[in-house]
């Protein structure tokens, strides 16, 4: 008899995705919503731009023929820009129209019969990059050793925001608007915006609940059979299980000869 291997959410980004394990970071809160029912495979990838994650995708996401020996991937969410919209010479900086195609391109090698890694089980959301705080951001910079210029631009990331968005548009994946929403919430003042992130560029507690109540709200409406209320325990809970089951019984029994 196999094994029962539970299904997945993964998380493929940068490292404010690879931060999303942090205290109250967004994959935490998921793990805990989607605690046996789904689990949340981490795969951030600090410093990564969308150029270097495309051969790294290629190793960690099962083939066709090797999804039946792995945890399916019921969700697939996507999260890049923060570091392909760096400003040139920066070695991250990807060009925005090739940012949009490596994009189209990790929807298409799940969601196309073409691809040797089409995984129709698989529902994917993209995130957008959040705003960057400039101000946070050369602070930092500065205070390197030696100390660095500024390699980020608020408009420049805003513009890399959009492009995420027309990427969903065209192969009808869902968006998560993470930079509106961290503009607005912060009253569309770039300084305010360090109410949601530590340096600038990466988030803070108040950051990731944030884009944990819109990320789960996109599945809910968009997904909603993979939404955490929606699923049930991949096992019974405790409560659920009857004593006079044959094997509970026979468990029960050699214990008690096993104790005397």
């Amino acid at each position: 008899m196999a094994a029962y291997v539970q299904d997945a959410i993964m998380l493929l980004g940068d490292s404010i995705t690879q931060g999303g394990y942090e205290f109250n970071g967004f994959a935490a809160r998921l793990a805990h919503v989607y605690n046996r029912k789904m689990d949340v495979i981490n795969r951030g990838y600090s410093g990564y731009n969308t150029d270097w994650i495309l051969p790294v995708f290629e190793q960690i996401f099962a083939t066709q023929h090797e999804q039946q020996h792995v945890p399916k991937v019921r969700l697939l969410v996507i999260w890049f820009g923060a570091n392909d919209a760096a400003v040139p010479p920066k070695e991250q900086h990807v060009p925005l129209p090739r940012y949009k195609e490596n994009l189209a391109t990790l929807i298409w090698m799940v969601s196309s019969p073409d691809s040797p890694r089409y995984s129709p089980d698989t529902r994917v959301v993209l995130l957008t990059p959040p705003p960057v705080n400039t101000l946070q951001w050369s602070v930092r910079q500065a205070s390197k050793d030696p100390p660095q210029s500024l390699d980020r631009d608020f408009e420049v990331t805003r513009t890399y925001a959009e492009a995420a968005k027309e990427v969903g548009a065209a192969d009808g994946v869902p968006v998560v608007d993470v930079w509106t929403k961290f503009w607005e919430g912060a009253g569309k003042v770039e300084a305010e915006l360090k109410k949601y992130l530590t340096d600038g560029l990466h988030l803070n507690e108040e950051g990731y609940a944030v884009v944990f109540e819109e990320l789960t709200k996109t599945i809910a409406e968009k997904y909603p059979k993979y939404h955490h209320d929606n699923l049930q325990f991949v096992f019974a809970p405790f409560d659920q299980i009857c004593a006079d089951l044959p094997h509970y019984k026979e468990i029960t029994k050699k214990r008690s000869a096993f104790e005397s």
